[in-house]
């Protein structure tokens, strides 16, 4: 990973992917706030007058990010600014776009920039970059499997007393994932909540998993343990499809919130479900 520096004081960072689907429907996963919803994190695009203005992403309690809509271009390219992450931080600009390939495939590319005249906030560029990949091959499952569904998302994220490699070994055990790879089916063991599913990626250093679903409903669930210089963290993210989605997320979060609450105790406030 690395950070792109110009001799006008500009200093980015580019992430891509390849998913399937025309310019159109790839559009309305990347610049719609159910589409974005699907993948990502809770999402709006605010219009006045039919014209898109401004840009809201929830993070989490406290952590919602409000940007404005620069250009649209549909479907081929959007962009915002906003105000930096941290107090001091120069403005930030984003460009999303969509380039079409041959075979029914496109190329999603994200650009992350800013004006600065020292190093102070590459590391800030480095960690965007590096937090990426996983949203952006969860992109790729929606847009396979359940393209142009809305979604109904639970999350769960908390802090553990140890290291990350402990963090991840406690979440994929508990979760009776360990020792599994990549294509292998996955059922809940005793005493956790319902699943199942198909294993579409697995990796350590970084900790991460994402399972497509059929229970508890057809989705995505996305799973990784994190540091961000403070304690290790654990995560896991539902992304449910289809009508029936906010009924069984209505159904299933409680009895998610129950054994996560038993297995890695959390502020309430850390655990919300959209």
């Amino acid at each position: 990973m690395s950070v792109k520096k110009e001799p006008s004081g500009r200093r980015s960072i580019q992430v891509e992917v390849e998913v399937p689907g025309t310019p159109e429907e790839v559009w309305q996963a990347i610049a719609t706030g159910p589409g974005i919803s699907s993948w990502f994190v809770p999402a709006e695009i605010e219009e006045r007058d039919g014209k898109p203005v401004a840009a809201k992403l929830n993070f989490g309690p406290g952590m919602e990010s409000c940007s404005e809509v620069t250009s649209w271009d549909p479907p081929r390219k959007w962009s915002t600014k906003s105000e930096g992450w941290v107090p001091g931080m120069p403005s930030l600009a984003n460009e999303w776009s969509v380039e079409a390939r041959a075979g029914g495939v496109c190329i999603v590319r994200i650009v992350t920039s800013l004006f600065a005249s020292n190093d102070d906030w590459d590391n800030q560029l480095e960690g965007t970059e590096s937090g990426w990949p996983g949203f952006l091959r969860t992109l790729r499952i929606y847009l396979t499997h359940f393209r142009g569904q809305r979604s109904t998302m639970m999350k769960w994220m908390a802090p553990f007393a140890g290291t990350e490699a402990e963090a991840w070994d406690a979440l994929t055990m508990a979760l009776g994932l360990n020792g599994l790879s990549v294509g292998q089916h996955c059922k809940a063991p005793a005493g956790v909540p319902a699943f199942s599913g198909l294993v579409e990626y697995l990796t350590q250093n970084p900790n991460d998993a994402l399972l497509r679903v059929e229970k508890p409903g057809p989705g995505v669930a996305a799973l990784g343990t994190f540091t961000m210089g403070g304690p290790s963290m654990v995560a896991v993210n539902f992304y449910l499809y289809g009508d029936q989605a906010a009924g069984t997320v209505a159904r299933e979060k409680p009895l998610w919130d129950a054994w996560f609450q038993q297995r890695f105790p959390m502020p309430a406030a850390s655990n919300e479900g959209e």
